[in-house]
C-alpha cells in the first residue's frame, strides 16, 4: 500500500509538473517573463509571439504571427529597429509597470514606456497576447488598456486594427515596410492617413508621395477601385473629433486576410492565405495602374488609362511645357490657356467633369451643410478657387468641398465622382458641337489592335530566345497531351475548377465560342475568374490551346485579359482568365479574336491548316492559306464597317443582292448612299463626314487584292487625319449563298473555289 501511495503520489506531481510546462500562456506577468527560446500563445491558438531570426540573418527580434500557418508572416515587431545580437534575452514587467525586453547584460532594448501604468491604482500590469494579434498592456481584471500593439503596427495591418490618427493622444498609427525580407528594419516606404479637411490616405517613398486614394466621402475614397463592396471583408471610415481612421473586418473569420505594405514591389498588398497551396496569395493591391502613380500627368491634367495618351490637360488648360508633354514626360502639368478671367460675367464657369478622383485636398476647404448651389456662389466669391464638389458621394445630397489652386492627381474612376472645374464658359461646350462616339469608338479599338500587334511583333522578333521552348512544348504535345511541361504558367486542378463553377453549372455559363464554353466562378479566396473550357467534341484547337499558353505566359498588358492559369487532365484542356465584370469587346464585336501571327522579318507565309473565324479572315487566307500582314488589315476592316452598321457581317438578314454585310456596304457605296449604312443609335448624333470616313477607310480594308489594303499603320493616320482618301474597289470574299434540297452552300463572287476550313 506504501508503493502504491508513494507512486501515485509521485504520478500527480509529474501530471502537474508537465501541464505547467506544456500549457501554453498568453500573458507575461512581473513573475513569469517570456525567455527566447519561449512563445506567448493567444486563447483561441490563432497568434503567437516569440524570438525569431529574418531569414538568413543573425539579428533576433521580437515578433507576432500566425502559429497555425507553416510559411510565417511576422506581422508585428517590437524592436525592428534595434536588434538583438544573442539568444538570451528576455521579456519581463519592469517595475514601473513596462513590458521590457532586456539583452543579456540587462540593458534596455525595447520598451512600452508609458507613464500611465502605476498612476491610478497600486496593481502591477501584465501583457497578454489576444486572439486578434494585438498585444497589450493592461493592470490584471482590468479592460482598459495601457498600451497596445495595434497603436505602433510594422507593415502590417490586421483585421479589428485602426489605421490613421487618435487626436486626443497625437497618436498617427503609420505602416512602415521592411527594408527587405531579412531587415524588418524601418524604410521609407511608408503609408498614412493625412489629415486635411477632407482626409485621405497615402503611400509615400521617402517624402515624396507616391500613391494617394483620394478623400474619403460617406464610407469610401473617391478613387479606390479596390473598396467596393466585395465578398471577403468590410471597411469602415471615421472621421470626428477624437479619431481620423480607416478599419476593415473579415466578413468571415475563418479566412485569413492581411494588409501589407511591400518594400520589395513597392505596392501595398491585401493578402490571403491559401490552405490548399500552402502559400499567401496577393487579392489586391495598391497602385493598381499607371494612372494611380501619384499626379502622373502633372497639375490640371487628367489621366485615363483608355485614352493615347493616357494623359490629357483638362479643358480651358494647355501643357505648361509643349516639348515635354509630347516627349510624354507630362509631370510639368498644365495652365490655363489665358481665356479665363475671374469674375468677368457671362464668361467665368464651370465644367462638369464626371467619374474622377477627387484632386489632392492639401489646398481645400469643406462645408458639411452647404449645397451645390451654395458650394458653386461659393466659389465664384473667390478668384483662387480652382473647382468644387459635393462631399456626398452621390451628389444628391448636402456637403461643399472647394479646392483653391491648381488641381493635382486627377484621374479617371470607375468609383470616381463629379468635379465642377472653372474655366471661360467658351472651353465648356464640346468644341465640335457634336457627340464623338464614333471617333471614340474606333480609337479604342485601333489602340488594341494596334497593342497586340506590336505584342506579337516583339515577341517573334524575341523569337531566337522561346524556339526551343516553342518546339519542347510542340513535341510534348505529340508525345503526350496532358504533360504541363513548359507552360510557364500556375497549374490549376480540374477539382479546384469544378468547384468554382458549381460543375460547370448551366447558371455560371457565360457564353461559348469555336473554341468550347465559358464559365464563371469564384475561387476559395474569394477572387472571381472565368474559365474557357475547350469543347471536347471539336476535334480540333489542341496546338491553339498550347500556343496561346505559351503565349500568354509571355505576353501581359494592362489592355489584355490577365491570364491566371490553365488545366489539363486527360480529355480536360481549360484556361482560366480574370473575371471582367464589365464583359468584354466580344459582345460588341462578335467573337472576333484569332489571327495569324508573322515573325519580325516576314511579311507573308503559307498555312495547311486554316484556323480562323467566318466572315473576318482574309480571302486570299481562307482560299489558299496564304497569310500575311495584311490579312489582320481586312479582319479589321470587318471590324470597323459591323461597328459603323451595329450588324454582324455573317448575318442572315442581309438582301439576296447584298450576301454579307461587305456586300450591303458596298452596294451603298456605289448608290452614293454610304450613310443609310450607320446604325440607328449613331445617326443622329454622329459628325456625318467622319462616319463617312469610316466606311470609306473600312472598304478599303476589305479590298480582294492585300496589296490594295493599305498597313495598319496608314489606318491609324488615315482615322486620325482629314487627307483625302482612294476611292475603293470591289471588296473580296462576296459569298453569295445558294439554297441546294433544302442545304445551305456558298460560292465566291470572285470565281474562285472555296477550301476546307478549320473555323472557330
Amino acid at each position: 500500500m506504501i508503493i502504491i501511495r508513494t507512486m501515485l503520489g509521485i504520478t500527480k506531481l509529474l501530471v502537474l509538473f508537465f501541464f505547467k510546462f506544456s500549457s501554453a500562456t498568453d500573458t507575461i506577468t512581473q513573475s513569469q517573463p517570456l525567455s527566447d527560446g519561449s512563445t506567448l500563445v493567444s486563447k483561441d491558438g490563432t497568434f503567437e509571439l516569440g524570438f525569431f531570426n529574418p531569414g538568413t540573418s543573425t539579428n533576433r527580434y521580437v515578433g507576432i504571427w500566425y502559429k497555425n500557418i507553416p510559411v510565417r508572416k511576422v506581422v508585428w515587431v517590437a524592436n525592428r529597429d534595434n536588434p538583438i545580437k544573442d539568444s538570451s534575452s528576455k521579456l519581463i514587467i519592469s517595475n514601473e509597470g513596462n513590458l521590457v525586453l532586456l539583452n543579456r547584460n540587462q540593458s534596455i532594448i525595447w520598451s512600452t514606456n508609458t507613464r500611465e501604468t502605476t498612476r491610478t491604482t497600486s496593481k502591477i500590469p501584465i501583457a497578454q497576447l489576444l486572439d486578434n494579434g494585438n498585444l497589450v498592456l493592461k493592470k490584471d481584471g482590468e479592460e482598459d488598456f495601457l498600451w497596445q500593439s495595434f497603436d505602433y503596427p510594422s507593415d502590417t495591418i490586421l483585421a479589428g486594427m485602426k489605421a490613421g490618427w487618435d487626436k486626443k493622444k497625437g497618436l498617427n498609427r503609420i505602416l512602415v515596410a521592411w527594408k527587405n525580407w531579412e531587415d524588418p528594419s524601418s524604410s521609407d516606404f511608408t503609408s498614412a492617413v493625412v489629415q486635411s479637411p477632407s482626409p485621405e490616405s497615402f503611400i509615400f517613398k521617402g517624402s515624396t508621395k507616391y500613391f494617394r486614394t483620394g478623400p474619403w466621402i460617406d464610407r469610401r475614397a473617391s478613387g479606390v477601385i479596390g473598396l467596393a463592396e466585395n465578398p471577403l471583408y468590410d471597411y469602415e471610415f471615421v472621421n470626428n473629433e477624437d479619431e481620423v481612421y480607416y478599419m476593415f473586418t473579415l466578413k468571415n473569420t475563418s479566412v485569413v486576410s492581411i494588409l501589407v505594405l511591400n518594400q520589395t514591389s513597392l505596392v501595398r498588398q491585401r493578402l490571403i492565405w491559401i490552405s490548399e497551396t500552402k502559400s499567401w496569395n496577393v487579392y489586391q493591391h495598391l497602385p493598381q495602374d499607371s494612372c494611380d502613380e501619384y499626379n502622373v500627368c502633372g497639375d490640371n491634367g487628367l489621366c485615363a488609362l483608355n485614352e493615347s495618351p493616357m494623359c490629357q490637360c483638362l479643358d480651358g488648360f494647355k501643357p505648361k511645357s509643349a516639348q515635354q508633354w509630347n516627349a510624354m514626360n507630362w509631370r510639368q502639368g498644365c495652365v490655363r490657356n489665358g481665356n479665363w478671367s475671374c469674375g468677368v460675367k457671362d464668361r467665368d464657369g464651370f465644367k462638369r467633369i464626371a467619374g474622377v478622383k477627387l484632386p489632392d485636398t492639401g489646398h481645400s476647404w469643406i462645408d458639411e451643410k452647404m449645397t451645390l448651389k451654395d458650394c458653386k456662389a461659393k466659389c465664384l466669391e473667390n478668384c483662387s478657387c480652382s473647382a468644387y464638389s459635393s462631399l456626398d458621394s452621390s451628389g444628391a445630397g448636402s456637403g461643399c468641398s472647394i479646392w483653391f489652386g491648381a488641381l493635382a492627381d486627377l484621374r479617371i474612376s470607375q468609383t470616381g465622382q463629379d468635379l465642377y472645374v472653372r474655366m471661360d464658359v467658351s472651353d465648356i461646350g464640346d468644341k465640335n458641337g457634336h457627340t464623338k462616339t464614333i471617333v471614340l469608338a474606333v480609337s479604342i479599338t485601333v489602340s488594341v489592335v494596334l497593342v497586340v500587334l506590336l505584342a506579337f511583333t516583339y515577341i517573334y522578333i524575341k523569337k531566337a530566345k522561346y524556339k526551343d521552348e516553342i518546339e519542347k512544348a510542340t513535341r510534348s504535345e505529340e508525345n503526350d497531351e496532358d504533360t504541363h511541361e513548359g507552360f510557364e504558367l500556375p497549374i490549376f486542378d480540374k477539382a479546384t475548377l469544378l468547384k468554382a463553377t458549381h460543375n460547370f453549372s448551366f447558371n455560371n455559363k457565360l457564353g461559348e465560342g469555336g473554341f468550347g464554353p465559358v464559365y464563371k466562378g469564384t475561387l476559395l479566396d474569394g477572387r472571381q475568374i472565368a474559365v474557357k473550357r475547350l469543347s471536347k467534341s471539336s476535334g480540333q484547337g489542341i496546338k491553339e490551346f498550347k500556343n496561346e499558353v505559351i503565349l500568354c505566359a509571355k505576353l501581359q498588358h494592362r489592355n489584355l485579359v490577365k491570364v491566371l492559369g490553365c488545366c489539363i487532365e486527360r480529355e480536360e484542356k481549360m484556361l482560366i482568365y480574370e473575371y471582367m465584370s464589365n464583359k468584354s469587346l466580344d459582345s460588341f464585336l462578335f467573337d472576333f479574336g484569332m489571327a495569324r501571327m508573322c515573325g519580325g522579318d516576314q511579311i507573308e507565309g503559307i498555312t495547311n491548316r486554316i484556323v480562323g473565324t467566318y466572315g473576318y479572315m482574309a480571302p486570299e487566307y481562307a482560299i489558299d492559306g496564304l497569310f500575311s500582314i495584311k490579312s489582320d488589315v481586312f479582319s479589321f476592316g470587318v471590324l470597323l464597317l459591323e461597328i459603323m452598321s451595329g450588324k454582324k457581317n455573317r448575318a442572315l438578314n442581309y438582301q439576296e443582292q447584298d450576301h454579307n454585310l461587305i456586300g450591303y456596304a458596298w452596294r451603298l457605296w456605289k448608290e452614293s448612299t454610304p450613310l443609310e449604312l450607320i446604325d440607328d443609335s449613331l445617326r443622329d448624333s454622329c459628325i456625318e463626314s467622319e462616319a463617312l470616313r469610316c466606311i470609306q477607310i473600312g472598304l478599303l480594308c476589305v479590298q480582294y487584292h492585300p496589296d490594295d489594303r493599305p498597313s495598319m499603320s496608314s489606318v491609324v493616320v488615315m482615322l486620325s487625319s482629314v487627307n483625302t482618301l482612294s476611292e475603293p474597289k470591289e471588296p473580296g470574299f462576296l459569298i453569295k449563298k445558294n439554297s441546294i434540297d433544302g442545304e445551305q452552300t456558298s460560292s465566291s463572287a470572285n470565281e474562285v473555289t472555296i477550301s476546307l476550313l478549320d473555323a472557330r
